[in-house]
């Protein structure tokens, strides 16, 4: 919540510089005489929504999308409550450019498009003073959410180094749009332990850490006193770690889950995603959850996190007793006990004998063999790798179940795994699809689909908002099933009837709220903390970008 009247003690230019606090030409004449601003802007008040306008106007003259993410990152830069106002008045239209694809662009181009610091690079040769150096980055501020990456496995683009900046300051800015989170209370931190891109390396306007890649025992260490250090400076910040490689990632979130309020959006975000689209899918099959059976193309961190919450679910919704065993491919085939493997992806290989008893020995596990022997009611798709979802197989998937569902969740766009219109015309219109990118509606048989987008942006920002309005000392795997359940409960009868398994993204606010009430209520029934209810305490953290009035402090 804003307060009415906000005291401060800066002045003059160390004031509009500030773009928590500058209000551009939206000060008062009393406030301009007050901190010193007269002479420094224009004459004429001009409020929120006329500089919302404007802005909105100028960017409409931008058709390059990486542009008009550096427009609108010039304008976060200098003012963030405008920020704010202008992404939430255009979220479906903006969220594409500031969050994936086009952040993906950004994250490469980052050392070329660079304008100003936001949040901290933790590099090396910070060991040792990592906790004064957060606590002068805060600037006094109290910052309960941070983002974190070490900006190796950035979307389907890979080790992007310094750059990974460009993940954190995205995904914040989906916490404050989506689940109103006080910007003032958040922190983007690239933790630059180095990078293998040797194209990074050999630019010479790549600004970050120049070094291969820290590993092991040193990579250990820095990431063990990060952890101390927030959980020192910062105590009960909520800590999402993102884009980190998948065994790192597993590790990470294993290692410090009881040490500070964390969770991973690329496992149990993603998990949750699928598991709601699957969902949706249910109340149009009329399948029980149950009874899929289950095909992940793709074993890294988002094909295990999908895995983990698809099994809870199918869990639930059996009564606890065992269901038919998800199948998980990686780019060897389907995985197997009876081969040599990362130790993670043994949480989601089947039995030589499971394998057997369906014919798929030893070099007859590809997609195709799997979707022959298996029979998969439910496709997914985590690989990155597009056009894996090919003709033949897909066909033989529709040619054993009346309505497919089949979701390729890959980003940015290239990296899909098929196009929702490929899909249609292989299935007849009978697949229910949704992707991890925007695709644009489409015309099959002269009926008018629409194709949902299965985004992070759907679970993460509410799952954050719970976090923070219950003072959650951790975050677990139940409250992301929580989190699927809400999101496929905002799945109204006339978008799955249109072809929608999600929301569109002009309802993230609204999905957003149901997802932070339904995390809330099944970890602290209708009482959060104060003795108040559950739906005050998440009315009181969401914030509005709304200008204050100041007075002198």
């Amino acid at each position: 919540m804003t307060d009415s009247r906000r005291p401060i003690n800066r002045h003059g230019h160390d004031l509009i510089r500030d773009p928590l606090l500058n209000k551009g030409a939206a000060f008062s004449p009393e406030e301009r005489r007050a901190f010193g601003l007269e002479g420094l802007l224009p004459w004429r008040t001009i409020g929120i929504e006329a500089q919302r306008q404007r802005i909105l106007a100028n960017l409409d003259t931008i058709a390059d999308p990486l542009q008009k993410y550096v427009s609108l990152a010039a304008l976060q830069d200098r003012n963030e409550h405008l920020f704010f106002d202008v992404l939430m008045h255009r979220l479906e239209e903006l969220l594409p450019v500031v969050y994936t694809p086009t952040v993906g662009l950004a994250t490469q181009r980052f050392s070329h498009v660079f304008q100003r610091g936001r949040g901290v690079w933790i590099t090396p040769d910070m060991r040792g003073r990592v906790g004064a150096v957060l606590r002068q980055a805060a600037g006094g501020r109290r910052v309960r959410l941070i983002v974190a990456t070490d900006n190796e496995s950035i979307l389907g683009i890979g080790d992007q180094g310094a750059g990974g900046m460009a993940i954190s300051i995205g995904k914040l800015a989906l916490y404050t749009a989506a689940a109103g989170i006080d910007p003032a209370e958040v922190l983007p931190v690239s933790l630059d332990v180095g990078t293998d891109n040797a194209e990074l390396v050999a630019d010479p306007l790549y600004i970050g850490w120049p070094e291969r890649r820290l590993r092991g025992e040193p990579y250990q260490a820095l990431l063990d006193e990060f952890v101390t250090a927030v959980a020192s400076v910062f105590p009960g910040a909520l800590v999402p770690w993102e884009d980190f490689r998948k065994d790192n990632a597993l590790r990470i979130l294993d290692r410090y889950r009881e040490r500070l309020p964390s969770f991973n959006d690329d496992i149990q975000g993603t998990g949750a995603v699928a598991l709601a689209g699957m969902i949706s899918a249910g109340r149009v099959t009329g399948r029980r959850l149950a009874a899929e059976r289950v095909v992940i193309l793709g074993g890294g961190a988002a094909g295990l996190g999908i895995t983990r919450q698809i099994r809870a679910g199918m869990l639930a919704d059996a009564g606890g007793t065992a269901t038919t065993p998800i199948a998980v491919l990686d780019s060897k085939g389907l995985i197997v006990d009876d081969g040599a493997m990362d130790d993670y992806k043994r949480e989601l290989a089947w039995t030589a004998a499971d394998a057997a008893a369906l014919d798929l020995g030893t070099g007859r596990r590809t997609l195709a063999d799997v979707v022959r022997a298996f029979e998969p009611t439910v496709l997914i798709g985590t690989s990155g790798q597009p056009g894996a979802f090919s003709r033949a197989v897909v066909t033989a998937m529709a040619e054993r179940v009346e309505r497919p569902v089949i979701l390729p969740l890959s980003n940015p766009t290239a990296n899909c795994e098929a196009t929702p219109a490929d899909l249609i015309e292989w299935t007849a219109g009978r697949a229910l699809v949704a992707t991890g990118s925007p695709f644009p509606d489409l015309v099959a048989g002269g009926v008018r689909r629409r194709v949902g987008q299965g985004n992070n942006a759907f679970i993460f920002p509410g799952v954050g908002l719970a976090a923070l309005a219950g003072n959650l000392r951790r975050v677990d795997d139940l409250d992301f099933l929580a989190a699927a359940r809400a999101l496929a409960a905002s799945v109204t009868a006339g978008q799955l009837a249109s072809g929608l398994l999600y929301p569109g993204i002009d309802q993230l606010r609204t999905v957003a709220q149901a997802v932070a009430v339904a995390v809330l209520r099944q970890r602290l029934g209708e009482t959060g903390p104060g003795g108040l209810s559950v739906d005050t305490c998440i009315a009181q953290t969401r914030w509005s970008p709304v200008y204050p009035a100041y007075e002198l402090g």
